[in-house]
């Protein structure tokens, strides 16, 4: 039992079952799923399928504070990711052509891409703070966005772009299939290859990693990269829901939410030892929370009272200052072993 307790995954996945346990009480059918047209309906699925966003961000966030990073800037890589891909669809003769859908979404992960990088170049190549290197992108991101689409809300109408947040493949939501399939490539280039080990040794200690040979530099190049790019992923899936680029709100604090997600997911903010599942499960945490506080009619107003009162909950039960009151009341309960007395030899 103290082996449970002491897994890292054991208290967010606690967390997550209280949270849908609840739910289901108070309404019975939320775990219910419906089959319409063929497709797949229920609140889980709108959990799965509003979660992705946030998925992707805190997939990319894990790495970079893996590395003993943060990256503040992915709201704002959204933004200008959306403003990208929404001005070409709108500046094209043909906006429901997919050839033009894709020409845009191309372009919009491109310039992500890019912008991950230049924060990987002022971490990685000019020795900046991450935190000082990722505001100056958080704080300018919104205003490129709002050069982009001209200081006004960018509308299209285009059917395969809404497709990629509203469509359904295979009986599921598209967007569900986008977030499995970064959950899948970040799982397996990160625990099946030694670059997950790498990415933990330099989180650790990246100057002990750069003597033993490590590109040190690279690997943190890289992380940023990685957020960037799927920010960009991300602000994508976040036009398309609205069908619109709006510099002001998309991405608005997903940054804090992204951390939140992580840490809930055992990762340490200190760099080295992270976990993909737990960020998962940090990430479907506060999906679920989201969920609950709309159903349970909190005003908007008072919302953020009572998500960060269940967040200090979890997050306090989760300290080693509780996971050491529980081991210690394990070792109490267990039987003592009854000493047997010893035996003298009798000299001959």
């Amino acid at each position: 039992m103290t082996r449970i307790w002491k897994h890292r995954l054991f208290w967010p996945s606690a967390a997550l079952l209280v949270l849908i346990t609840i739910n289901s009480i108070a309404r019975p059918r939320f775990l219910t799923i419906t089959m319409r047209d063929g497709d797949l309906y229920g609140a889980l699925i709108d959990i799965l399928r509003n979660s992705a966003p946030l998925m992707l961000v805190a997939l990319g966030m894990t790495l970079v504070i893996a590395t003993r990073g943060i990256d503040l800037s992915v709201g704002a890589v959204m933004a200008v990711s959306g403003a990208v891909a929404l001005t070409v669809i709108d500046g094209s003769p043909d906006p429901g052509n997919l050839g033009t859908v894709l020409v845009a979404i191309g372009f919009a992960v491109l310039v992500a891409l890019v912008l991950g990088a230049w924060n990987g170049f002022l971490v990685a190549a000019l020795g900046i703070q991450p935190i000082i290197a990722t505001l100056v992108l958080m704080l300018a991101g919104r205003g490129v966005a709002l050069l982009i689409t001209g200081g006004f809300i960018t509308t299209v109408n285009s059917a395969p772009f809404s497709y990629i947040a509203s469509g359904y493949l295979l009986v599921l939501p598209f967007a569900v299939f986008v977030s499995a399939a970064a959950i899948a490539l970040i799982a397996v280039v990160e625990r099946r290859t030694a670059l997950g080990v790498l990415t933990e040794a330099v989180g650790i200690n990246p100057e002990a990693s750069r003597l033993a040979g490590v590109r040190s530099r690279s690997i943190v190049w890289g992380a940023y990269i990685v957020s960037g790019t799927l920010a960009g992923v991300a602000g994508i899936i976040y036009a398309s829901n609205i069908r619109a680029a709006d510099a002001n709100s998309a991405g608005w604090l997903i940054e804090l939410y992204a951390i939140l997600a992580v840490v809930l997911g055992g990762t340490s903010l200190a760099g080295g030892k992270f976990s993909i599942a737990g960020t998962v499960l940090g990430v479907l945490i506060i999906q679920t929370l989201e969920a609950t506080i709309l159903f349970l009619g909190v005003p908007s107003a008072q919302s953020p009272v009572f998500f960060a009162i269940v967040v200090i909950a979890v997050v306090m039960v989760q300290s080693p200052w509780v996971r050491g009151g529980l081991s210690k009341l394990t070792r109490s309960r267990r039987p003592q072993a009854v000493a047997e007395p010893e035996r003298t030899k009798v000299a001959a």
